[in-house]
């Protein structure tokens, strides 16, 4: 079995590469960010007449996740225990559209994307250090009732775990940029040590290898990227796996998307 993750970055604006990129890869599972659809502009049909089933968690023109599967697609759930919100000072929080899951030929696939901190600072940057540990909390809940449980935990994660996940980790430290932050890091390896491993890495080792290009600047003609799209997987899960890889090729050419797939293959 695939399962991949991407961040598409407007799945209607890119629905014809979304499409071509399915049938080439014949991927089985894909877990989907910024989707920036409501359910009734979400383009149901361009997965239903490939085979796969959806389901769709958005509610406005920001963020948005999906999971589209062609090995089932049971026990959906829209976001998860605990998943605060977010709110400015003064106002109610509001619980937006990051996080979603359904169990997909065994395996329970969470398509997340995680609040981007905007600055170190912002008060988004708490909300997302809140958001990471209740996720902690709620996939360590998982595993430890049942070990034997296969979750995969893929998507923005909007942290780049390591010095060589930036191309210049002097410039972030110098500007004060989020992404490389302790408090970002500790939140990321605290998942890890919760029991879920980054499966993706030892089969596309760094330095230089990423996930994601900003479009300005050129970033991807200089390769200058970062690496912030994971695929966390379970004990259970991880010893399933037996290759992974990033297409860089999807982030070139016209209308591509600023995040490259990610892929895992999973022996059966």
């Amino acid at each position: 079995m695939k399962i991949a993750t991407w961040n598409v970055n407007s799945l209607r604006a890119r629905a014809d590469r979304v499409e071509g990129w399915l049938r080439r890869s014949d991927c089985d599972v894909l877990a989907i960010q910024e989707t920036k659809c409501t359910d009734d502009n979400f383009p149901w049909e361009l997965f239903e007449r490939m085979g796969y089933e959806v389901a769709h968690f958005g509610m406005n023109q920001w963020n948005g996740v999906a999971i589209a599967s062609r090995v089932g697609l049971e026990g959906v759930e829209r976001a998860f225990m605990g998943q605060p919100g977010f709110g400015k000072a003064g106002t109610d929080p509001v619980q937006e559209c990051r996080a979603i899951a359904a169990t997909c030929g065994g395996v329970q696939v969470w398509s997340l994307y995680v609040p981007n901190g905007r600055a170190l600072n912002d008060e988004h940057m708490p909300y997302k250090l809140g958001w990471l540990d209740s996720l902690k909390e709620h996939a360590q809940g998982i595993v430890t009732h049942n070990p034997d449980t296969q979750i995969a935990l893929m998507g923005d994660w909007n942290i780049a775990p390591r010095d060589e996940d930036v191309w210049d980790i002097d410039l972030f430290l110098s500007q004060g940029y989020t992404h490389v932050s302790e408090p970002e890091r500790a939140a990321f390896r605290a998942i890890e040590a919760a029991g879920f491993t980054d499966v993706v890495r030892p089969y596309t080792p760094g330095p230089g290898v990423y996930t994601y290009w900003d479009y300005t600047q050129l970033r991807f003609p200089k390769k200058q990227g970062m690496r912030i799209d994971f695929v966390l997987a379970s004990p259970a899960l991880a010893a399933r796996v037996t290759g992974a890889s990033i297409d860089r090729e999807e982030r070139k050419g016209k209308g591509a998307s600023d995040h490259a797939p990610v892929l895992v293959d999973l022996a059966e």
